[in-house]
């Protein structure tokens, strides 16, 4: 066979923003180039609007009826159904990881186990994490006294920037696993990882609107969610010093929790350095309680 007709034309991918278990353009139809850490051009991204990010909250309110009413168990077995799926598409993602975030292959393979790992850790906690954040409390009088937890309803998530998919992983898994429905953001230079993520998702047993997946600027996505009256809470890691600070202003409007993003030491020295975290690290239960209101009921003794 000839060079020329061996040779092929290369396949150009456009990915697409992930709203409501569908997979829609930006409604402003723009998008922007994704590139490697060599600035070879890799695919290119949706660039969603403040009309996405609406239109995200409004899927997400819609499915967090379903969600949040399934069995702890049934939470549980699905994301572990995501685990499986991540686990076949294991070289994909760690090609991604490796281009996104400029490291070898081996590490990237490191990366991608280790995220595998994390989703499966958090949905083991899935029926557990009760034991935790609930439990009999001691009163004076003829009453049980019982608090449970119940998830907050909408998380706005704003992935990290750094870390493309163990980091996207150590922030989306623990606000669905508790019964919340996320829009997430993701890293704005690198996209791919949690874009593939919702292609994983869109053919899981995850619901459609669970997981509403937005790629482009930060600062511009952040703002209408942090605003938004109709988002219950918000993750910062994703943002730095002077977003985050904006945004939390935005949300103390409407009472919204919000999580902090955790500052390094590095980072602390550098108030202009974006915050990043350990992802390598023991995840704890620290992301999942901040997101769960607690339910106390107060029941007379034998009756």
């Amino acid at each position: 066979m000839s060079d020329t007709a061996a040779a092929r034309l290369g396949v150009l991918k456009t990915y697409k923003l992930h709203v409501g278990g569908k997979f829609p353009r930006s409604e402003s139809g723009r998008v922007y180039e994704v590139t490697d850490s060599k600035g070879n051009w890799l695919a290119n991204a949706p660039q969603a609007s403040r009309k996405d990010a609406r239109d995200a909250v409004s899927a997400a309110r819609k499915a967090f009826g379903g969600w949040s009413g399934a069995t702890a168990y049934n939470r549980g077995q699905v994301l572990y159904r995501v685990a499986e799926m991540l686990e076949g598409r294991r070289e994909q993602f760690t090609a991604e990881v490796a281009q996104a975030e400029g490291v070898s292959k081996a590490k990237a393979a490191a990366r991608v186990d280790a995220a595998v790992d994390r989703w499966v850790w958090y949905a083991g906690w899935s029926d557990k994490v009760t034991q935790i954040a609930g439990g009999a409390n001691p009163v004076a009088g003829p009453y049980f006294n019982l608090s449970s937890p119940e998830p907050t309803g909408v998380v706005a998530v704003l992935a990290p920037q750094e870390s493309s998919l163990l980091g996207l992983v150590s922030v989306l898994a623990p606000v669905i696993v508790t019964g919340n429905t996320a829009v997430l953001v993701t890293s704005e230079r690198r996209p791919l990882p949690a874009l593939s993520l919702a292609e994983v998702l869109a053919t899981s047993d995850v619901p459609g609107g669970v997981v509403n997946v937005l790629s482009g600027r930060t600062g511009e996505l952040g703002t209408p969610l942090a605003a938004h009256q109709d988002v219950n809470a918000i993750d910062l890691t994703g943002a730095g010093p002077e977003l985050a600070r904006d945004l939390e202003i935005a949300a103390a409007d409407n009472l919204k929790r919000v999580l902090r993003p955790a500052r390094t030491d590095a980072a602390a020295a550098d108030p202009a350095r974006p915050a990043e975290e350990d992802w390598s690290a023991d995840p704890g239960t620290h992301r999942m309680l901040p997101f769960l209101e607690t339910k106390t009921v107060w029941h007379p003794v034998g009756a």
